[in-house]
């Protein structure tokens, strides 16, 4: 016996397959565990990729509303809890899981967020110390950039006024939790910078879960404060609660108080200094003037306001002295030069050819004036001089020379 055959089309099969999934009540509520694999974000907003495990792998798509949602970055490798429904995709008769919530296994989303938010903006130089900023050490202006309803900001300004009560405080109210907080955070740093309200800033809140202080984690919050002109305090939560914002801010806090604390000198320690810098400055001016009343003292004292002429008197004396040292020394030096001249004189007599005369030697010349000092050089009828030590004369040669070593003989006469 033939059975009629159902025949189906294929879009027929997969919107039967979906409906049965549709009714399985245990797949619209799964809760899936696995590694993030091929993970892709289109420019929809929609987030579509693998997860998988040792055994096998399930396509996911999480569309923008629910990634929207998502507070930190999914990275592929991550170990994650996906929870949504598993249907049919009627056009390609593919099923996949349809996600609504994904989250990190072991840490919560908040803290791989923060993990990753810090690792970026570290690595862009936000945290860099050397572009931190000092603070004011006498600041005429305080804003304060926090919720007006919370304690925080009450016990700011009443240790604020306590402290430091000559200066102006001014409050820019904000939100500091939920998805509006940190955009009104970002702008009211960036109105007090282009009004330039404050010569520094505080922002932050009281204490609460790492929900309640997101708002301080924030990129858009750290970009304002990075971008401040102003120098910015971050001052939120406890002591042990550590925000992005703390990390940019020129300053960190450990509670609203002790920012509060740090914006402004103490008043009372403030007086004591300035007390002790007027003490001080007293007595240097006591010192000062003791000093100049001796040093007047001494000059009345001295004999040249006592007596007007002593000053030219004791220059005539020196000039006196002077004269005196530069005669003695001017006749020291003539004697010297007198002896020594005495000494040149001598010796150039002793060298003297008159000497020599005065001994009974003669000294002979022709008649051009050439001392003769061989008999060889006249001849008989030359005419020479003969110089004795008193005197002499002149003489004609009238004998021939003789042989060398005797003198010739010559015919004396005076003139």
């Amino acid at each position: 016996m033939n059975v009629e055959q159902t025949v189906l089309s294929v879009s027929e099969v997969n919107r039967h397959i979906k409906s049965l999934l549709d009714r399985e009540a245990v797949l619209q509520r799964l809760h899936v565990r696995g590694e993030l694999s091929n993970y892709k974000i289109y420019p929809s907003g929609h987030h579509y990729f693998t997860l998988k495990d040792p055994e096998g792998a399930l396509r996911c798509v999480m569309f923008a509303g629910a990634a929207s949602k998502l507070r930190f970055r999914p990275e592929n490798g991550m170990k994650v809890v996906v929870s949504g429904r598993v249907s049919v995709f009627p056009r390609d008769g593919s099923y996949q899981l349809y996600c609504e919530t994904l989250t990190p296994e072991g840490a919560g989303d908040l803290a791989i967020a923060f993990e990753q938010l810090k690792a970026k903006l570290y690595a862009e130089g936000l945290f860099d110390p050397a572009r931190k900023k000092p603070l004011p050490r006498y600041p005429e202006r305080i804003a304060v950039v926090t919720s007006s309803a919370g304690a925080a900001v009450h016990d700011m300004i009443r240790i604020l006024r306590r402290r430091y009560p000559v200066s102006k405080v001014i409050l820019l109210p904000v939100r500091v939790q939920g998805a509006e907080a940190p955009p009104e955070i970002a702008g009211a740093i960036r109105y007090a910078n282009r009004w330039n309200v404050a010569d520094v800033l505080i922002t932050g809140r009281g204490g609460g879960s790492m929900e309640d202080l997101w708002a301080f984690n924030d990129e858009r919050v750290a970009r304002a404060i990075y971008e401040s002109r102003i120098p910015v305090i971050s001052a939120v939560g406890h002591e042990p609660d550590v925000t992005i914002s703390d990390f940019v801010a020129d300053a960190r806090a450990s509670t609203p108080s002790n920012a509060a604390e740090i914006a402004v000198p103490d008043n009372v320690q403030l007086r004591r200094w300035l007390q002790d810098c007027a003490a001080r400055m007293a007595q240097a001016q006591t010192g000062r003037l003791q000093y100049s009343r001796t040093r007047l003292r001494q000059l009345s004292e001295k004999r040249v306001l006592k007596d007007q002429l002593a000053f030219v008197q004791d220059k005539r004396m020196l000039l006196a002295h002077l004269q005196r040292r530069l005669g003695d020394l001017s006749m020291g030096l003539l004697t010297r030069r007198r002896a020594k001249f005495a000494a040149l004189a001598a010796a150039l007599d002793a060298m003297s050819p008159l000497k020599v005369l005065g001994r009974g030697y003669a000294m002979v010349q022709d008649a051009s004036g050439k001392i003769l000092r061989n008999g060889a050089d006249v001849s008989p009828g030359d005419r020479v001089t003969v110089t004795l030590g008193q005197g002499g004369f002149r003489a004609t040669v009238d004998a021939p020379p003789k042989r060398r070593g005797r003198p010739p003989k010559t015919k004396m006469g005076t003139e």
